[in-house]
């Protein structure tokens, strides 16, 4: 019954990979509509940019961590 509820639970932490791209996508999509209303800024947006991807990907980052963590480390008695 335990070994299951493991399962779910690291099923579960890595669905946070769809969270990550939803909020890359979200980056994206703000970098694009800011350049556009005013390009002057570009180089400056890219950098804010490339800091959102970054944020974004480390806690993608963590879920298979914990998935991992789930499955191999927590040991059911």
């Amino acid at each position: 019954m335990l070994e299951g509820a493991k399962s779910m639970g690291a099923g579960a932490a890595t669905n946070a990979s769809a969270g990550a791209a939803i909020g890359i996508g979200n980056v994206l999509s703000s970098s694009i509509h800011s350049v556009a209303r005013n390009p002057s800024l570009a180089k400056q947006l890219f950098g804010y940019a490339i800091l959102g991807f970054a944020l974004t990907e480390a806690n993608a980052s963590f879920a298979p961590m914990m998935a991992f963590l789930i499955s191999f480390v927590f040991q059911v008695r």
